[in-house]
């Protein structure tokens, strides 16, 4: 079973910047997949960004492109969300996940099978 632990979340304003990190009990050299995912209350989840592991290929959603990175440390069997350019709608709670062969888009939600219990962003105007 893989475990996988948020942190990062704070309240901002908006245009300021946030790190998550997402410490996996399981990592892999082999081209896993690891994304990050945002809910806001009454919204459905949404895919934010994703990498594969192996190759490193990255994937955002428009709404982040350009403002937010996504990133590993291997070593550190850790995941990061670099956000900058902080907006009130990025207001969420964040989640991490991981799967090992990814049937899907890699901003799919239904696509990942282990999750993190997530890390409130709040962005005020």
């Amino acid at each position: 079973q893989v475990q996988l632990v948020e942190s990062g979340g704070d309240s901002v304003q908006a245009g300021g910047s946030l790190r998550l990190a997402c410490v996996v009990s399981e990592y892999t050299y082999s081209n896993n997949i690891m994304g990050w995912f945002r809910q806001a209350p009454g919204k459905e989840r949404e895919g934010v960004a994703a990498l594969f592991t192996g190759s490193r290929s990255t994937y955002y959603s428009d709404s982040v492109k350009g403002r937010f990175t996504i990133s590993q440390d291997n070593a550190k069997k850790t995941l990061y969300l670099q956000m900058n350019s902080l907006k009130p709608e990025d207001t969420a709670m964040y989640y991490c996940a991981f799967t090992y062969q990814l049937v899907g888009s890699p901003l799919s939600p239904s696509g990942y099978k282990f999750w993190g219990q997530g890390t409130q962003v709040t962005v005020s105007s």
